[in-house]
């Protein structure tokens, strides 16, 4: 695994059907992103824990929940139980983050949050280190396949200074429109993982894919 730049392909952008032989197309990634939606947080519906706990089983590299549900302080844990590498809950969605970041580790998995592009950060910046991963939204959360939103690069750079300023290892990932035309972006902005869709999925070659992500998001990458 890189210690710098990681790139995570979305399995909303395989094939449902043919999920395992999808999965075994990208064995050259960091982590495979499964996004959990509810139908209630997000307007559309993906799947729950069995669903994660059977990809679990079958996929070659470990897994990147993002969780877009109500509710996540009953749910979340349930997905680190089940051995998700990383869970990412939303901040909106949240009662009490900290507690929640908390009760993830504690079980085994990274904990992260998630913020939605109208969704200010100032919060977040004074208890970075209670979370291992924050995810800015670069698209609505909810579909697959929307255009990545430039205006949150500033969000993404003002973390990436926070962190440095503090000492922090927190990871700074991007979710939404990323290919190779806007990955650059987003790695001079301050992302280190790339959570990408169709880019890698709709390739002919998807671990050539990777590795033109991987290069190019390296080459731009702010440390």
């Amino acid at each position: 695994m890189s210690d710098t730049v990681r790139i995570n392909p979305s399995i909303l952008a395989a094939d449902f059907v043919n999920m395992q032989a999808d999965l075994a197309r990208i064995t050259t990634a960091d982590f495979v992103h499964v996004d959990v939606m509810d139908n209630h947080f997000v307007p559309n519906l993906t799947f729950g824990p069995q669903m994660v706990e059977r990809i679990q089983a079958t996929s070659p590299v470990p897994l990147d929940v993002h969780l877009m549900i109500s509710d996540p302080e009953q749910w979340a844990p349930q997905y680190a139980e089940i051995g998700a590498a990383s869970v990412t809950f939303h901040l909106e969605a949240a009662t009490d983050p900290i507690s929640l970041a908390r009760r993830l580790r504690e079980i085994g998995a990274r904990a992260g949050v998630a913020v939605k592009p109208a969704t200010p950060i100032d919060g977040l910046l004074d208890v970075l280190d209670e979370f291992d991963q924050i995810l800015v939204m670069t698209v609505e959360p909810g579909f697959g396949g929307q255009s990545f939103l430039a205006d949150q690069m500033p969000k993404l750079a003002h973390l990436r200074a926070e962190a440095r300023r503090r000492g922090s290892q927190v990871w700074l990932q991007v979710d939404g429109g990323i290919g190779e035309s806007t990955i650059a972006q987003a790695a001079e902005a301050g992302a280190d993982t790339f959570v990408a869709g169709s880019a890698v999925f709709g390739a002919d070659d998807p671990g050539r894919a990777i590795a033109a992500l991987r290069s190019e998001a390296t080459r731009h990458h702010r440390h």
